[in-house]
């Protein structure tokens, strides 16, 4: 389980976000951090059932300050991702635990050029299958619809007009669910983790099949 203290010593590092206060309070983190690798663990013992997954990890509390106006040096938040085994398997789970900002959900969100392109010319050939999936009902009432970065217009070399110039127009592919900090902190929120992460498995195994073949259907592993 993820506890309720997890929850307030995130609420009262956003408070004190300073490295004297951390250091003071390292012990605690320790605790809470060993806390969320097993329970990470525990959603991959889970998603090893029915997927193959390389691995996951969880990020750094540490924040990257360098290029950024907030100097503040750690994250208020636990988060990390699993990687999905093989190159015919396509797309990452993400799970995010931040009070107020508790996120299930996963896709692509940096895909390669190649990808993109890919990916693009695949809706403009024919978007239906994508369109079904998303329309599905349980996907839809578990996710919405489609997040992502888009460009403005059109991607060079493609009709404005085109009728699946929604899906084409984006830069990024995912889709999240929301829970409250209470959700999070009760017992079967693992098995919300896992039915989340299946429900988004139509979606993985489209894509993967787009990015494993050429617009031909042809295998290109």
């Amino acid at each position: 389980m993820i506890s309720k203290e997890l929850f307030q010593f995130l609420k009262d590092l956003k408070q004190n976000n300073t490295r004297e206060w951390f250091n003071n309070h390292k012990p605690i983190f320790q605790h809470h951090q060993k806390e969320v690798k097993v329970f990470y663990q525990a959603v991959e013992d889970r998603l090893l059932q029915t997927d193959q997954i390389e691995k996951h990890k969880v990020f750094r509390i540490y924040r990257d300050v360098r290029f950024s106006k907030d100097k503040t040096p750690y994250k208020t938040r636990f988060a990390g991702y699993f990687i999905r085994a093989t190159k015919e398997l396509r797309g990452g789970y993400y799970l995010n635990i931040e009070p107020g900002n508790c996120i299930v959900g996963g896709g692509f969100y940096g895909p390669e050029p190649d990808d993109l392109k890919r990916i693009r010319k695949e809706f403009e050939q024919d978007d239906s299958e994508m369109r079904a999936i998303l329309n599905e009902p349980t996907f839809k009432s578990i996710f919405g619809g489609l997040q992502g970065e888009e460009v403005k217009s059109a991607p060079r070399g493609f009709n404005p007009a085109h009728p699946a110039i929604d899906l084409i127009r984006k830069k990024q592919f995912y889709v999240f669910r929301k829970f409250t900090d209470k959700e999070v902190q009760s017992p079967n929120f693992i098995e919300e983790v896992v039915e989340t992460f299946l429900a988004i498995r139509p979606y993985f195994d489209y894509m993967s099949a787009v990015l494993t073949t050429n617009m031909d259907g042809e295998s290109v592993l």
